[in-house]
């Protein structure tokens, strides 16, 4: 799983938005509450806005806000903003890859793994985070032990 800071800030000014909501924030708040480079992110509230994620006002009062309620926002849906596919095998989904030999059913490992990834980031909303309070799905994932540490090599137990 690799996610890159575009994907990051993303989600992490969705998440203020929500926060802040209904109030409107400007880019220069989010950036500064999330320590997220200021130019870094008007590019990426241009993409959620043209996604319809978010909505911009001007003026005094102005300042971006959700345009959606929290609640049917899944962190899935503000990633594919801005990297299309949850998951990909050299720009190719999943399902359209095909190996030959003994790695012919490499491509089942690759779509079992986008669909495990997919129904936590699916099944987590905004407004999930924003509570604090995860869905029962991905708690009992974040509550296992061996979830909170990398692995460089295959375990030895």
């Amino acid at each position: 799983m690799r996610i890159n800071a575009r994907v990051d800030y993303a989600v992490r000014a969705v998440l203020e938005l929500a926060a802040a909501a209904p109030e409107a924030l400007t880019c220069d708040k989010i950036a500064a509450a999330q320590d997220i480079p200021s130019r870094f992110l008007q590019a990426i509230l241009a993409d959620l806005q043209h996604a319809r994620l978010v909505t911009s006002q001007r003026g005094r009062d102005g300042g971006y806000r959700l345009a959606l309620p929290a609640s049917e926002i899944s962190i899935a849906r503000v990633m594919r903003v801005e990297q299309g596919f949850l998951a990909e095998v050299h720009g190719q989904r999943p399902e359209d890859v095909t190996y030959p030999g003994p790695a012919t059913e490499l491509a089942g490992v690759w779509v079992a793994a986008r669909e495990a990834y997919r129904r936590v980031l699916e099944g987590v909303t905004v407004a999930d985070v924003v509570a604090g309070q995860l869905p029962e799905h991905a708690a009992e994932l974040v509550a296992i032990d061996n979830a909170w540490r990398s692995f460089s090599e295959p375990s030895r137990d």
